[in-house]
């Protein structure tokens, strides 16, 4: 019995111990969200808006843009965006779901080329030997502008010169603390901009200077504003699902810490019980005697 009690009492203090480590890293989590929130609700406006711009652009018809040329689709790079580390749900779970459901129902036809944004990505693709460009998985080690440019620099480059039809990216939206919408966003080409009738919407616009070189000039800028929103989105999403996941973690550790104080309390009790019988068995024997 006394081997039973130490054994529970080993369990409760092991409880205890994660629970605080939980409870830490709730607290770690929910200081990083709050700057990525500040980070991300700054700069989607911003990026939506150029991405607006950029659509209407393209729609057009009369610049020669090479970032919105449509071809026939036989070589796709996803880029497929986690995080780091883990302990955050299934946020990087259900990521790796979604670009594997795209690749055999969309692309099942098509040459796919994985580029993984973050160790999970990158570890999990390279299991299962998918074609992978891994120059760019450590971004999120140093998220800033510059880097996140050289990673979209290089998918502009490759689609230009036509090694890549299609580029799309697999990420998370980030709503809230509690909420990520899983999202398969098309990068390149750049889209056109749609009317209410669904057909391309042309705009008319006045360039200045020249037109062609303008252009040329903007387009690029405005798709690495884009992969950066991208990054900043993930990143929120990360810390909202972690901090989450750890304050779920925490409660669970408390139930449990709950169920063994009885199991416990039960089995101490059931000792004290019986050592008590046997001093009265004893007393008992000694009085007859």
């Amino acid at each position: 019995m006394a081997a039973n009690l130490k054994e529970v009492r080993n369990r409760i203090k092991s409880v205890a111990n994660t629970q605080q480590i939980t409870k830490a890293m709730k607290m770690v989590s929910a200081a990083k969200l709050r700057r990525a929130q500040e980070r991300i609700v700054q700069m989607r406006p911003y990026a939506n808006k150029l991405r607006e711009i950029a659509s209407n652009i393209v729609s057009g018809g009369d610049v020669s843009i090479e970032l919105a040329k449509e071809r026939d689709v036989k070589n796709v790079l996803l880029v497929v965006v986690t995080s780091d580390r883990g302990l955050c749900g299934g946020f990087n779970s259900n990521i790796i779901k979604l670009a594997k459901r795209t690749v055999t129902e969309k692309y099942s036809s098509a040459s796919v080329t994985i580029l993984p944004v973050g160790k999970k990505a990158m570890e999990a693709f390279r299991r299962l030997n998918y074609k992978m460009v891994n120059d760019f998985w450590q971004l999120f080690s140093s998220l800033n502008f510059e880097e996140a440019s050289k990673a979209s620099h290089y998918i502009m480059e490759k689609y230009s010169d036509g090694t890549y039809d299609r580029v799309e990216i697999i990420y998370s939206q980030f709503k809230n603390a509690a909420t990520q919408i899983f999202a398969n966003e098309n990068f390149l080409p750049v889209e056109k901009a749609k009317s209410e009738g669904g057909k391309s919407s042309k705009k008319d616009f006045i360039f200045e200077p020249d037109k062609d070189e303008l252009v040329a000039y903007l387009i690029p800028k405005i798709l690495n504003t884009q992969f950066f929103k991208v990054l900043l989105d993930s990143n929120a999403s990360e810390h909202g699902a972690r901090m989450t996941a750890m304050d779920k973690a925490s409660d669970n550790a408390n139930e449990i810490m709950k169920e063994l104080k009885i199991t416990y309390n039960r089995a101490r009790q059931a000792a004290i019980t019986t050592e008590l019988n046997e001093i009265v068995s004893g007393a008992n024997a000694l009085a007859e005697a």
